[in-house]
């Protein structure tokens, strides 16, 4: 059995968390504003302090990026240069995981198993960019009649702003900052002050490798500063993870101009169960899913459809399967769930809960603070059936250990359910039967649909949302076009290169 007490007596080890990371070093802040506390949520004790950007030190940063892309030869590299940067960001971060997974379960609450694992894949995603260095159409020969050779030349797109939660903010970073330097662009990234530790790594990590002065800027601050950042006309994209209320105001404030973005943002995804499907085996799923981040993830699958005829039954297998997690502090070895981030989310959640009940929904399991957790943010992992497809539970992103089953006349009415909220991130159908699952899935609306499991790809394929989901796709080939622009090309004749 794993003492928690191990990792809390660790001293943090970060380079300069008073400081902010531009132009190739680290800075002291250039106002006074006080620094962000950063809390155990399991312990609710501060255990670090960052600094906090005001107006001068985004303003510092954005030039610093704009000098780098403007100034430096970093967007003419050829991509198998920039390539080597990104694996040597690989082996930094490998070298440090376990410090990065002990800020992560310090600061979100995911048991430090699952985040040992999640710190282990980010640097296959820096490998998989840097391999496309090789693979990708950055020049694509064109014929035209307006001249005698002519090409579609992919460029990069500019400066770009890198904006990020608290949830993962390392491996939402890494969708935006791996493809960003590949193509040549260069990043301010703005970290969540709630959860900035493994992102400071990273930019002491970035130094250490000599990546160049103004490729990478690491700031860390307030709205103000983001929609600072949004709008600054030097700024040519955003890169977006968050509400989707946020979103919008990006999506305006990009707009004004004309700077381009990609959005990843809530969702309430819906798993479809077909009537030839084990009840059982979509419990354990579910379950399984659903306390990982102690429900702290966009694509959860959080509204169930199940027939009619068979709500009661899963809904007391589901219960059942969620009042057996094992709920404690995330770096006991024998926890399966953690706390939920923050005192806000952990009151928003079960305010959400309240909801539930007084619309009618039925309490299952779950629905409170567990009683033998006596500091920490922590929930119980709910289940609430005879949910209503139109209630509150069944249309807004909680964020948290809260699932509703929905039950359906047939598999008709289960996909005018699963459609029926304003998002569409993504989605699961279970069934045996390849054809008719495959059936249903082209009729949901969102990004990605799971067959019999939950299944998020965003590294070798690409994911994303839609209706108010998000805008554009992050991962595989997708995610580095995010970052190019097409540049048409007519020449008399070829250049030696293609001669």
């Amino acid at each position: 059995m794993t003492d928690p007490q191990t990792f809390r007596s660790r001293s943090v080890a970060l380079h300069s968390p008073d400081k902010f990371f531009i132009n190739g070093d680290w800075v002291s802040p250039r106002g006074d504003l006080p620094q962000f506390e950063i809390v155990d949520s399991a312990t609710e004790d501060v255990f670090y302090s960052v600094a906090q950007a005001g107006p001068d030190d985004m303003d510092a940063a954005i030039a610093a990026a704009r000098h780098a892309f403007d100034h430096t030869d970093w967007s003419f590299l050829d991509p198998s240069v920039r390539a080597e940067y990104l694996r040597k960001l690989a082996a930094g971060l490998r070298a440090r995981s376990e410090e990065m997974a002990t800020y992560w379960t310090r600061q979100t609450g995911p048991t430090f198993a699952m985040a040992q694992m999640s710190m282990q894949r980010v640097p296959t995603a820096y490998d998989f960019y840097a391999d496309l260095a090789e693979t990708y159409p950055w020049v694509r020969p064109a014929e035209s009649p307006m001249a005698n050779w002519s090409a579609v030349v992919q460029e990069p797109i500019g400066v770009v702003a890198a904006i990020v939660p608290w949830n993962t903010p390392l491996s939402l970073a890494t969708w935006k900052i791996a493809p960003a330097l590949l193509t040549g662009c260069t990043v301010v990234l703005k970290l969540p002050p709630e959860a900035p530790g493994e992102l400071l790594v990273l930019a002491e990590i970035a130094q250490e490798i000599g990546l160049p002065p103004g490729v990478l800027n690491v700031v860390t601050g307030r709205r103000g500063v983001t929609e600072q950042l949004v709008r600054d006309p030097r700024v040519n994209k955003i890169g977006f993870t968050g509400s989707s209320e946020v979103g919008k105001k990006i999506a305006v404030a990009a707009s004004e101009h004309l700077g381009r973005f990609t959005l990843e943002l809530g969702g309430k995804s819906a798993a479809v169960v077909l009537d030839d499907y084990d009840l059982e085996r979509v419990a354990a799923v579910i379950t399984g899913q659903e306390v990982s981040l102690s429900g702290q993830n966009c694509s959860s699958l959080t509204r169930v459809v199940v027939p009619k005829k068979k709500h009661a039954e899963f809904a007391d297998l589901l219960g059942a399967k969620f009042a057996e997690v094992r709920v404690g502090d995330p770096f006991a070895s024998e926890t399966q769930m953690g706390p939920v981030a923050l005192q806000r989310q952990q009151e928003s959640i079960l305010g959400y809960i309240r909801k539930g009940s007084e619309e009618g929904a039925t309490l299952v399991t779950g629905g409170k603070k567990p009683e033998h957790m006596d500091r920490g943010w922590y929930v119980e992992p709910t289940v609430f059936a005879n949910v209503d497809r139109n209630a509150t539970i069944a249309q807004e992103e909680i964020f948290g250990p809260v699932v509703s089953i929905i039950a359906a006349d047939d598999e008709d009415d289960a996909i005018e359910i699963a459609n029926g909220t304003p998002f569409g991130l993504n989605s699961a159908v279970f069934s045996d039967d390849p054809d008719r699952a495959w059936n249903v899935a082209r009729r949901l609306r969102a990004g990605t649909v799971g067959h019999n499991g939950f299944k998020v790809e965003s590294l070798l394929i690409g994911f994303g949302g839609v209706k108010e989901s998000g805008y554009g796709r992050e991962g595989g080939e997708m995610g580095v076009s995010a970052y190019l622009e097409p540049k048409t090309v007519l020449m008399d004749a070829p250049p030696a290169q293609f001669a």
